[in-house]
C-alpha cells in the first residue's frame, strides 16, 4: 500500500463527500423537460423489433423515423449528439425494406435474417469508436473538424449485420474522464436529472439509451467507461473479456502496447439485458466462438459470490457505498437464494491494494497520444502540464482538467517507485489466478458498480478514488456487466456489477437477464401512458 497515494486518496474522498453534500443542497434535482415517449415502438427490445420486421408488422423506415424523432425531442435538453446522419440512415432503411420485401417465402426471410441478424435496426455510436465520415474529434478542440476515415472494426461488424447507424455521441476529451463535459462540445446532461452528469466516457450513449432515443449503442470501456455511465443513466452495459472485441479504429489507440486491446474493450449499452447476447456475439466477430453461447448453463448451477464494497483498511481510503446501492446488492442476492442458488459473502481482503494494482495497470499503457501535443512520441514539458491544469481549473484552457490530471498522474507514475510498481504487477497476476479459480465456469461476483449515483458536474476528480472498483476488472481482463436495479428515493438510477472469469461473459449476461426479469430493469425518466 502506497502511503502518499493513500493520503491523497483519503483527502480527495472526504473532500468529495463534503463537496457532494454541499452541492446536493445547492442544486436540487432538475426534472427532465423533454416529452415522454409517445410511440410504443420505442419501448421494444431489439429482439422484438427484429421479429416485427421479419413479420411485416413494421418497416425499417418507420423504425428509423421513430428514433430520429425521439433524438430530436431529447437532444436539445441532453446535448448527447455530436453529429448525425439521419438522411443517409433513412436511405439505408429503405434499402433494408426492399431486401425484406423481396424475401417472399418464410424460408427466404429466415435465411435473410440469419445472414443479417440486425437488418433494419437503427443504433448509435460513441464518437471515439469511429463511424466513417462523421466527427472524430473525440472531445478535443485541437481535433475539431476531424472525420473518421473508416468505420471502427466493431462498428463495421454491426453494419455488416444490417444495423443502421444514426449518429455519433458525446464523450470526454480523449475519453479521459468519467464526466462527459468538454470545451469543444459542452456538457452532456443526465436524462434523469439535468443538473447532473451522465458519467463517462460513454456519456452520450448512456444518455440517449436512458431516455429511449437509441435501440442500443456501441461504446468503449478502459476503466469503467461503459459501466459507469450505464449505471448513472439507468441502463445496461457490458465490458467484454479483455481481447474479445477488436479495438481497431478507436481513438485513442496504441500500436506500441500489446496489452492495450486487453485493457480497452468495446461493448454494448442497451435498455434491455435480453438484447446483450445477440449484440455481443455480433461485436465479437471472429472471436464469437469463445463465448460458447451454444452451451447454456442451468441457472441453479451458478454460484453467487457477493460483496458490498472493499473491506478493512482499504475501505477507509475509498468513499462509502450509498446505502441504497448496498441494498440493491442484498436484494439481488436474496432473489437468487430464493431461486435455490448457492451464495457466499466474499472476503475482499485479496483486493487490499486494489487502488495501486488498478492504477499501475492504467499507468503502464504506452503509446497513447498526449492531449497537448496530440502525439505519442512527443511529451509536453511537466511545467506546461501544470500550467494547463491550473488554467483548466479556472476555465482558461483548451483542455479539460480531468484529462490533464490523468496525464500528469501517468508522468508521475502515480507517486509510486519502479520497484513498487513491479510488485503490484505481480499482485495483479496473483489476483487474476485466484479469482479465475474461484469463479471458474459456474461462478459470478456481484458488486456495487460505483459508490454513488450520478455526480454533480466538476466533482469527478474528487470521486476518482471510487473508480478502481471498475478499473480493476479491465486490468484483470474479466468481463463485467452493469445491471439496472431501480432507483433511489430521490429518483436516481442505481445498479450493480456482475463479474465472471475470462470468456464467461455468458454468465454475466444470464444473471443480468434474470435480474431484469425480477426487478423490471430500465424505466424511462419521464412516465408515459403506453402499455
Amino acid at each position: 500500500m502506497e502511503v502518499l497515494l493513500r493520503i491523497l486518496a483519503t483527502l480527495l474522498t472526504y473532500l468529495g463527500l463534503l463537496v457532494d453534500t454541499i452541492l446536493g443542497f445547492m442544486r436540487p434535482r432538475q426534472a427532465p423537460n423533454y416529452p415522454p415517449i409517445k410511440d410504443p415502438v420505442l419501448l421494444k427490445s431489439v429482439i422484438e423489433l427484429v421479429l416485427d420486421l421479419k413479420r411485416d408488422l413494421l418497416t425499417s423506415e418507420q423504425l428509423v423515423k421513430a428514433y430520429i424523432a425521439r433524438v430530436r425531442e431529447v437532444n436539445p435538453s441532453l446535448n448527447a449528439v455530436v453529429e448525425e446522419r439521419f438522411e443517409a440512415a433513412l436511405q439505408e432503411a429503405r434499402h433494408a425494406d426492399e431486401l425484406i420485401a423481396n424475401a417472399k417465402t418464410e424460408y427466404d426471410r429466415v435465411a435473410l435474417f440469419t445472414r443479417y441478424s440486425l437488418l433494419g435496426i437503427p443504433f448509435t455510436v460513441k464518437e471515439s469508436c469511429g463511424l466513417k465520415g462523421l466527427s472524430f474529434s473525440v472531445g478535443s478542440v485541437v481535433r475539431k473538424g476531424m472525420k473518421a476515415p473508416r468505420d471502427g472494426d466493431v462498428v463495421a461488424l454491426v453494419r455488416a449485420a444490417g444495423g443502421i447507424p444514426l449518429l455519433v455521441s458525446a464523450n470526454p476529451e480523449f475519453c479521459m474522464s468519467f464526466e462527459t463535459n468538454t470545451v469543444l462540445n459542452g456538457r452532456c446532461l443526465n436524462p434523469y436529472d439535468l443538473a447532473r452528469t451522465t458519467g463517462g466516457s460513454s456519456g452520450g450513449e448512456a444518455a440517449l439509451n436512458g431516455c429511449g432515443a437509441s435501440t442500443f449503442g456501441i461504446a468503449s470501456d478502459i476503466s469503467g467507461s461503459i459501466r459507469l455511465p450505464a449505471m448513472f443513466c439507468g441502463v445496461y452495459g457490458h465490458k467484454p473479456t479483455g481481447g474479445l472485441t477488436s479495438v481497431k479504429g478507436h481513438f485513442p489507440y496504441s500500436t506500441l502496447d500489446e496489452n492495450f486491446p486487453n485493457l480497452l474493450q468495446i461493448g454494448p449499452i442497451t435498455r434491455f439485458a435480453r438484447d446483450m447476447p445477440l449484440l455481443l456475439e455480433i461485436m465479437a466477430g471472429d472471436n464469437k466462438h469463445k463465448l460458447n453461447f451454444a452451451e447454456p448453463v442451468a441457472l441453479k448451477e451458478i454460484k453467487i459470490h457477493y460483496a458490498y464494497g472493499f473491506s478493512g483498511t482499504n475501505s477507509l481510503t475509498h468513499p462509502s457505498v450509498h446505502p441504497e446501492i448496498q441494498l440493491a446488492v442484498a436484494r439481488a442476492v436474496k432473489c437468487f437464494e430464493k431461486a435455490g442458488l448457492a451464495t457466499k459473502n466474499l472476503d475482499m481482503s485479496f483486493l487490499d491494494n486494489s487502488m495501486e494494482v488498478a492504477l499501475v495497470g492504467l499507468l503502464d499503457l504506452k503509446g497513447l497520444p498526449s492531449i497537448v501535443t496530440q502525439q505519442a512520441h512527443r511529451e509536453p514539458k511537466m511545467k506546461l502540464l501544470w500550467i494547463e491544469l491550473f488554467n483548466s481549473i479556472i476555465g482558461h484552457s483548451l483542455f479539460t482538467k480531468e484529462a490533464i490530471f490523468i496525464e500528469l498522474m501517468q508522468r508521475l507514475n502515480g507517486f509510486m517507485s519502479a520497484d513498487h510498481m513491479e510488485q503490484y504487477r505481480e499482485e495483479a497476476r496473483s489476483i487474476k489466478t485466484y479469482l479465475t479459480e474461484l469463479l471458474g465456469d459456474r461462478g459470478v461476483l456481484l458488486l456495487p458498480t460505483f459508490h454513488d449515483t450520478a455526480l454533480n458536474f466538476h466533482t469527478s476528480l474528487f470521486n476518482i478514488t471510487g473508480i478502481d472498483n471498475l478499473l480493476i476488472f479491465n486490468v484483470l481482463g474479466f468481463p463485467a456487466t452493469q445491471v439496472a436495479m431501480g432507483f433511489t428515493q430521490r429518483g436516481m438510477p442505481i445498479g450493480i456489477q456482475v463479474v465472471a472469469a475470462p470468456y464467461q461473459d455468458k454468465l454475466c449476461l444470464q444473471i443480468a437477464a434474470e435480474l431484469e426479469g425480477a426487478f423490471r430493469g430500465w424505466a424511462p425518466p419521464v412516465r408515459h401512458q403506453l402499455t
